[in-house]
């Protein structure tokens, strides 16, 4: 085992049991704040656990807010961690509403993508799956999108509590083959609980690496 790696899991614990605030929602390019800190994106399927996550990584219970409403989700929003500022949390809007209106689903395609590849500060992104379900066809268009815009990325399982071991397992070695066929995805899959907190402190581990890049 890497001797720093203890060391990087404490300094990780630390960075987000202490201040951690919303900044800002940006509904586009024009709105983001100026990349003063690496930033972390946080991507899933609507209903993925994506707010559940975010609220369990920082401690809080209400940091990021779950919405089931569309329209709510259609922007970047972003929080600062640490004081002074180590690493910025993007929450990036869910993607697979069946019911969202064409136009909207467009909108968020164009955000995304301008975001992705024009952020010279994004150090990586996180692609939230529920791990009931394994990837679905949304996933895969949100790793080739992340793929053409060279962002590495992270898959991490959500709801792995909900889950036996060995069907676990399963779905994870699932996983690792098909990341293995992409370029820009990180070879490290993080199952996670928001719920029992399994995988968290792994997580932050992760994200301070990432940022540290």
């Amino acid at each position: 085992m890497d001797e720093a790696a203890p060391d990087l899991a404490e300094q990780a614990r630390k960075l987000f049991a202490g201040p951690i605030d919303f900044l800002k929602s940006a509904p586009g390019l024009q709105h983001l704040p100026d990349p003063a800190a690496p930033e972390i994106a946080f991507a899933g399927r609507s209903n993925v656990g994506k707010s559940s996550l975010i609220n369990a990584l920082t401690n809080r219970a209400k940091l990021a807010r779950a919405s089931n409403t569309p329209g709510r989700t259609q922007e970047l929003n972003f929080f600062d961690v640490g004081r002074p500022l180590s690493i910025r949390l993007v929450d990036m809007p869910g993607y697979g509403f069946a019911e969202a209106p064409k136009d909207m689903v467009k909108r968020w395609r164009f955000l995304i993508n301008d975001y992705l590849r024009g952020r010279q500060v994004l150090k990586r992104a996180l692609v939230l799956v529920d791990a009931r379900h394994g990837l679905k066809d949304v996933d895969r268009d949100v790793m080739k999108m992340l793929d053409a815009a060279a962002v590495s990325y992270h898959l991490v399982l959500t709801k792995a509590d909900k889950v036996k071991p060995t069907d676990l397992a399963v779905t994870l070695d699932k996983i690792r083959a098909e990341a293995a066929t992409h370029p820009a995805a990180h070879p490290l899959i993080l199952p996670t609980s928001s719920e029992t907190g399994s995988g968290i402190a792994e997580l932050r581990t992760a994200i301070l690496a990432a940022a540290r890049d």
